[in-house]
């Protein structure tokens, strides 16, 4: 607890609010229910994982973004005069079936070995923003420090969508569809087959079926029932059976590959759209692993799903997503299933979404013990405001542990396969914990994939993907191997790569030019871009100026920063001017990004008071 001055008598600042201050009551309790005003989440806000000392937090303390640096952090120098406060900031801006049962249990929450961590804690193990050419600011203001993501609903993230607009979730219900099923269909189940039916899909029910009399012996009945189970709970398959005279329904779930459903085998109405868009609401869970806990639930391959970029884990976000073949219906039971999700916003469409196809994200964020004079403060929020910042891809891009993803992007375009493998295998040190470093264990000393993967309860995530791979093709055929990882998983790292050179690059053209136009900048005239000429530089600021991600369909700035470019890729072993892959999915096409934003960004600081009284 820090005391504050004298004159304000024994009161102190705490991140806590009570009920006498309700006005600060009211808004902290707005931040940490973002989303959904009117529609409920039927249970409350999961707790979150503050330790005992309020660790798991991340103290920002090398002047990042509110000297615009990257936009999520706020920094500065500590000031021992002034007063701890709460900022908030809002920003728009760019197997078998008992080891399946274990793995989804495991996928929907934390295990007993691996407490969550924090973003801070787990980038204490060696990577820092000077590692991925963070080094730049737009300003040179004093700054201040505060405490970014010390909750995660302290960070809310709501994806701005191809059309420009902000996604929001605020519609649960299934969109009509004359060729769906009739609701009237569901009605053949009773409360108590629900009931067991729903426990059957959520694991919780160990036994192998459930069984359902077929009251009366109609086949238009029997086929009814097996509609509703299939249309209710997804990840079911049902079959009849005939016993003593009477017929049952008897729902179970389907084992092996079989399970993995194929959604081209089912039939689907040729008039409706084929795939399904909604927006997916989760706490805490980043993209990846959310998508892998529907498609566990679901019983589909992940692959089948596509969205437009990856979100934070230590947040709350909002983002659309897009499904091959899955009924509305499907979806909207798992809010029935999942903690931590909501799916809502139902539409079918014909074509699913691709990676970078979002105008951007929304940003609200909660800053926790601020400190800085309050003309600190305002200097640097004025700064974001009217200046802007640099447009860094952030920490998050480039992975939490002592292993870049761009170090394993790297690897993939040189072709280098045995070190793209032994950089997601090996073992690193500090962040991660229990069964995952025994796999990593496991690796270093035997080589063996199944073996391995014998340490690893949960198979889903890149590294039991990557093993299963090796288990199936070998360590001769390691391309085919990392290729069942989903496709969005593997160019993630081809991305990070790209993004470490665009920072780099971008801080070369600060160091080099500062903020103002030159000319052989490059500006977009559409979709393409073209260099800045003498005549026409005053026409542009540079928040018009574009630098490109390196590939074979960008052109390079006309001044120096071209030569950097080329000896940055040089070094690691790659051409500019050829930037195919022999493998298609890997050939980097290229694109361009502003490398000044100006958001617009709103303010405000809470004083949090907490008053002692002593009685006498």
């Amino acid at each position: 607890m820090l005391r504050v001055p004298s004159r304000l008598g024994v009161c102190s600042y705490r991140n806590l609010v009570f009920g006498y201050l309700k006005p600060f009551q009211r808004a902290l309790k707005a931040m940490e229910s973002i989303e959904m005003a009117s529609v409920s989440l039927k249970r409350p806000i999961a707790s979150e994982d503050l330790s005992g000392d309020s660790v798991k937090r991340q103290k920002v303390s090398t002047e990042t973004s509110l000297k615009a640096q990257y936009v999520e952090h706020s920094s500065g120098i500590q000031n021992e005069n002034t007063l701890d406060r709460e900022l908030t900031l809002e920003v728009p801006a760019e197997k078998n079936e008992k080891e399946d049962i274990e793995e989804a249990e495991l996928l929907d929450g934390e295990t007993e070995e691996e407490s969550p961590e924090s973003f801070a804690d787990m980038m204490k193990h060696g990577l820092t923003e000077i590692d991925v050419g963070i080094t730049k600011f737009v300003s040179t203001h004093e700054g201040f420090s505060g405490i970014l993501k010390e909750r995660y609903s302290d960070f809310v993230v709501h994806e701005i969508g191809k059309e420009g607009k902000v996604i929001h979730l605020n519609d649960l219900s299934v969109p009509a569809d004359e060729e769906d099923p009739s609701q009237e269909i569901y009605s053949v189940l009773s409360p108590e087959d629900k009931k067991r039916l729903e426990e059957l899909q959520l694991f919780k029910n160990r036994e192998d079926n459930v069984e359902i009399e077929v009251v009366e012996d109609t086949k238009e009945k029997r086929t009814y029932i097996h509609q509703a189970v299939k249309g209710l709970f997804p990840g079911l398959e049902t079959k009849t059976e005939e016993r003593e005279g009477k017929k049952y329904i008897i729902a179970y779930h389907a084992a092996g590959k079989k399970a993995l459903s194929n959604p081209r085998k089912h039939s689907w109405p040729k008039a409706r759209g084929s795939y399904c868009h909604f927006v997916l609401y989760k706490e805490n869970k980043d993209t990846m692993d959310a998508i892998n806990v529907l498609s566990k639930f679901l019983r589909i391959k992940p692959n089948i799903f596509s969205y437009m970029g990856t979100k934070d884990k230590r947040a709350i976000t909002v983002q659309e997503i897009a499904v091959l073949k899955i009924t509305a219906q499907r979806l909207a039971h798992l809010n029935k299933c999942l903690m931590n999700f909501k799916l809502g916003n139902f539409s079918y469409q014909k074509n699913p979404l691709k990676l970078g196809e979002l105008q951007g994200n929304h940003f609200t964020v909660v800053l926790r013990n601020v400190t800085g004079t309050s003309e600190q403060i305002v200097q640097a929020m004025t700064s974001l405001r009217d200046i802007g910042f640099i447009n860094y891809y952030g920490m998050q891009r480039f992975g939490t542990t002592a292993v870049p993803t761009y170090q394993v992007g790297r690897a993939i375009l040189q072709s280098n396969w045995n070190e793209m493998v032994d950089l997601i295998l090996k073992p690193r040190p500090g962040a991660e914990k229990g069964y995952l470093v025994q796999c990593r264990e496991e690796w270093a000393k035997t080589k063996d994939p199944e073996a391995a993967l014998r340490k690893l309860p949960v198979k889903r995530c890149v590294e039991g993907q990557l093993l299963r791979g090796l288990s199936m093709y070998g360590l001769k055929n390691i391309v085919s191997a990392f290729g069942i990882i989903p496709r969005n998983n593997r160019l993630m790292y081809i991305h990070s790569y790209q993004s470490y050179v665009w920072n780099n690059m971008v801080s070369k053209r600060i160091e080099e030019y500062g903020l103002k136009v030159v000319p052989g900048d490059l500006v977009l005239k559409g979709d393409t871009a073209v260099p800045v000429e003498e005549g026409n530089v005053d026409s542009y600021t540079i928040n018009d100026i574009v630098m490109p991600l390196p590939g074979f369909d960008v052109i390079y700035p006309k001044h120096k920063v071209a030569a950097a470019y080329e000896e940055i890729l040089a070094a690691d072993n790659l051409d500019i001017k050829n930037m195919r892959h022999r493998v298609k999915d890997y050939s980097l096409a290229g694109a361009y990004r502003k490398i000044v934003i100006r958001p617009q960004v709103s303010w405000f600081v809470m004083l949090i008071l907490m008053c002692l009284f002593e009685h006498t």
